[in-house]
């Protein structure tokens, strides 16, 4: 059977945006939330927010959280993003209401799994994680925050204390019409595996990573 088409033969308009889908209690270990499923009708992600208590609209405490399976899932001590995940969980949770919004999509800074291992391996021969990206012909940072802001104006929130030490997350959300009132540190003790990561990190990324200047000795 021939699928409709619109008015004047014209196909149908594609929808933009995100658009709330699913909300489902999520039990923790850090708490009981409720995840907020969205689908980002601009790039096909499905998406989440971890929110936990009564929002409220402004000062939200608030994690934006890049996709990393290797440190979220694995444990990987190549990054700081599995610890900064369980880190933002525990704050919100304290702090009795807050948000951590989950960013599919954004592997790699926003390359992708594979080209993530791809620039791995090359940090593992000496390239730092800014030239391992160039090396193999992608961004340093290919991230989009749009969905974020989306999702937040969503849930109600108007402005937010960013669990953050990225300042291009806190531009990215004005800009998308989120009011940041407060950068909130989430600094990680380093570890010999990922000193030099992150030293890269605030060196050519600018990340305000203050705590590295006691820990001189690791390699």
């Amino acid at each position: 059977m021939t699928e409709k088409i619109g008015v004047l033969g014209k196909q149908p308009q594609r929808r933009t945006g995100v658009e709330r889908v699913v909300n489902a209690p999520l039990p923790t270990v850090y708490g009981k939330f409720q995840a907020i499923g969205y689908l980002d009708h601009d790039r096909g992600d499905e998406q989440v927010a971890l929110v936990y208590g009564d929002l409220g609209a402004d000062r939200v405490l608030t994690r934006l959280h890049s996709e990393c399976l290797t440190g979220d899932a694995f444990g990987s001590q190549h990054c700081e993003c599995g610890d900064q995940l369980a880190a933002a969980l525990r704050a919100v949770a304290a702090e009795g209401a807050g948000v951590v919004v989950y960013l599919r999509g954004h592997e790699g800074r926003g390359i992708g799994l594979l080209a993530k291992l791809r620039a791995m391996a090359l940090q593992a021969e000496g390239l730092d994680t800014v030239e391992a990206n160039l090396a193999l012909g992608l961004p340093v940072d290919a991230r989009d925050y749009a969905v974020a802001a989306g999702m937040l104006k969503d849930l109600g929130v108007r402005s937010v204390r960013l669990m953050s030490n990225n300042p291009r997350k806190r531009e990215a959300l004005v800009r998308h019409g989120v009011e940041v009132d407060e950068q909130v540190p989430l600094l990680i003790e380093p570890c010999e595996s990922n000193i030099t990561y992150l030293r890269t990190k605030r060196e050519r990324l600018d990340h305000h990573l203050p705590h590295l200047d006691a820990v001189g000795h690791l390699s």
